[in-house]
């Protein structure tokens, strides 16, 4: 299983996919690809718009991108891509339409078959068992919450350390510690913008240039941080 899990597409100042460039180009390949793009999380990004500008970024790389939405036969396009890729957006959006389309079992088990996966955002959050570690509001109903189920833990794309400014509301550790008031066997990793997980079978990488946050039930929260040993992140460090 080969899975690349980023936690956001942009930052400021830099363009779309920016940051994570040379990952992407190092994770993917150099022969030339076909990539299979699942744009279902787009809402005020339109599909045909959001499947344009990503075919148009991955074209710098030789690469060409289909779209799920315009194939006839799914369980094909599935089949003879060589690498998935889900964009980010709305997780309930996403994961309304990978229900409604019957793709969460087909995308499953292509990935563990061996077909590299590559998400962003709330395509990072639905590697994981469920979508309930989301920042995103339900705005519309997906006919559960369960999600592809690559890895064993649950991950909070765009995590953010302290509240805004003037901003009296829960911070996000809060909100992550709610979850595992209700869910104790679970364990969440907070991603910071501009980091994310390089995963093949059992060995995690952390990339980027921040840590990450790992959550436990009744534990005080950890950093974990393997710049200085890209290799030793495992899954046994938090699972």
């Amino acid at each position: 299983m080969k899975l690349l899990l980023l936690s956001n597409s942009t930052m400021a100042g830099k363009p779309f996919l920016g940051w994570p460039k040379e990952y992407l180009k190092s994770f993917i390949g150099d022969a030339s690809k076909k990539l299979l793009f699942i744009p279902y999380a787009g809402v005020n990004v339109y599909w045909d718009g959001y499947a344009k500008k990503v075919s148009k970024y991955f074209e710098e790389f030789g690469y060409e991108t289909i779209s799920i939405y315009k194939q006839q036969d799914p369980v094909k396009a599935i089949r003879e891509a060589d690498s998935i890729m889900v964009g980010g957006g709305n997780t309930f959006h996403l994961v309304y339409h990978l229900h409604k389309n019957e793709l969460i079992p087909l995308i499953r088990q292509a990935v563990l078959d061996g077909k590299p996966y590559i998400g962003w955002s709330a395509g990072a959050n639905v590697a994981c068992p469920t979508l309930c570690t989301t920042n995103d509001m339900p705005i519309i109903q997906p006919e559960s919450f369960d999600t592809f189920n690559l890895v064993q833990f649950q991950i909070n794309p765009h995590y953010l350390d302290a509240n805004p400014e003037g901003h009296g509301g829960e911070t996000r550790e809060d909100r992550i510690n709610e979850f595992l008031e209700i869910n104790r066997e679970k364990v969440v990793l907070g991603l910071r913008e501009g980091t994310g997980l390089w995963i093949e079978d059992d060995n995690i990488k952390l990339i980027g240039n921040k840590t990450a946050r790992f959550f436990q039930y009744g534990k005080e929260p950890k950093e974990l941080d393997d710049r200085k040993a890209r290799d030793k992140l495992v899954i046994s460090d938090i699972s």
